[in-house]
Formats: C-alpha cells, structure tokens, sequence
C-alpha cells in the first residue's frame, strides 16, 4: 500500500510480518529490505503494480542482516543490478561469509517469535548471499533517503529518513507485530545502545514509521513513538 506519495509499504505474512518500503523518485525506485522469499516475488509484484520495471530500482538498502530482511536480496540485485548498501558491520553476514550473532534462547515476550530465535541460533534458514556494493554510515545519502546508524539490535543496523514526504524507516527498532513495541523482547544484542538509539528516532518525529515486522505506523505516529520509547507500550 502507499503510505505517503511516492512511499509504498510491502508485506508478508512471512518472516513475522515483515515489510520492506519502496520510495519513488524520479525515474528512480530505492527500497529498503528486501522480505523473506528468496524469489523476491512479492516485491517484483508491487514494482510492476505501479507501472515500474525492475530495471527502475537503482538502490537497495539494508537495515540489518537478518533472514527476513535479506531474502529476496540477491535475486532483486541480478534483475534490476541496484547499488547494494549496508553498515560495515553487517556487509559480511549479506556476502554470506559470517552467521549473524544470534540471540538468548531464553523464553521471552510472545511466543510467535520463538521460531526466530532458535533460527538465528543455528543460523537456517540462509539467505542467498549478494555482494554489497557501498557500506554506508550516519548522515550518508542512499537515493533520496538519509542514513541513520541506531545501533543496539544489531550493531550495524541502520534507519533511513525521508524529509519530504516525512517518513522514517525503523527496521527492527520498532515493531508492530504481535504488538506495538519495542522490537521484539529479547532481540536486542545491546539494550543500552538501543533505548539511545530509539531516543534519537523519536527526535525526528515523523509523519509515518516503516516497521520491519507488522504494519507501518500512519496515525498517531509521533504519540506512539513516544510511548514506544517511555515503555508504555
């Protein structure tokens, strides 16, 4: 769906809800997260929905190396040939070269997101691996987008801010599903540097936030954020 002009939202019930946005600009497209299916397919889909080829995407960013987000990575990368970003930090786990860290198996928050858990544990299932062309850091540029490090769910992950129309793309910062929340209860691999991190995003007080798992934020969005980093979510 179009969450803002030029701002689409791509989901999946796959990969714990797990979204990717697609900003137009120009004749260009960047998309931030590529989902789960490795085909890439639901993605494809909403390119060509609104009148684009795949040729069109010129930039593909990362938030972080993890399965969900990852995906449809290289498939995306061989039809279209977009500029691959990510931190410096994560470009090893995308070229497949090293496991992403995994997280406590200690039962924590909702039960739906266990599975994912035990996957970073023993790293399955693999994403397939793509080169990245650009590490990127704190106020670099991807197409019309700014990079944001926020580091603390993983120490690369990035977001990426829109001024105009005001859209913040969170990653995993901020989740949606099962429920409004910080992230996903114990997934965070630096809960000091994520609460600082999060302080930082609420700043910016966007009109939308893109989630990596459930529903962008539309409505209400600078008053959830806030609750979101109080805890009263």
């Amino acid at each position: 769906m179009e969450v803002a002009p030029g701002v689409h939202s791509i989901g999946q019930r796959k990969g714990g809800r797990v979204h990717a946005y697609l900003f137009e600009h120009g004749r260009s497209l960047t998309l931030v997260d590529t989902l789960f299916d490795a085909d890439a397919h639901v993605v494809l889909e909403r390119i060509r929905a609104i009148g684009r080829a795949p040729a069109d995407l010129n930039h593909i960013a990362l938030t972080h190396a993890h399965r969900s987000h990852l995906g449809g990575l290289a498939r995306l990368k061989l039809l279209s040939g977009a500029t691959v970003y990510a931190h410096e930090w994560e470009a090893d786990i995308v070229t497949g070269d090293r496991l992403a860290q995994p997280v406590s198996l200690r039962p924590l928050g909702p039960l739906r997101t266990y599975p994912f858990r035990i996957g970073l544990a023993v790293g399955r299932p693999k994403h397939p691996p793509c080169p990245v062309d650009q590490t990127v850091g704190h106020d670099d540029e991807v197409g019309p987008l700014r990079v944001l490090h926020i580091p603390g769910h993983t120490p690369g992950h990035l977001a990426f801010h829109c001024a105009e129309p005001a859209v913040l793309v969170v990653g995993d910062a901020i989740a949606t599903w099962p429920k409004l929340g910080a992230g996903w209860p114990g997934f965070n691999l630096n809960e000091g540097q994520y609460r600082a991190s999060l302080g930082r995003l609420a700043e910016l007080e966007p009109d939308v936030v893109g989630v990596g798992h459930g529903e962008p934020i539309t409505e209400g969005t600078v008053e959830q954020v806030h609750a979101v980093v109080n805890g009263g979510v």
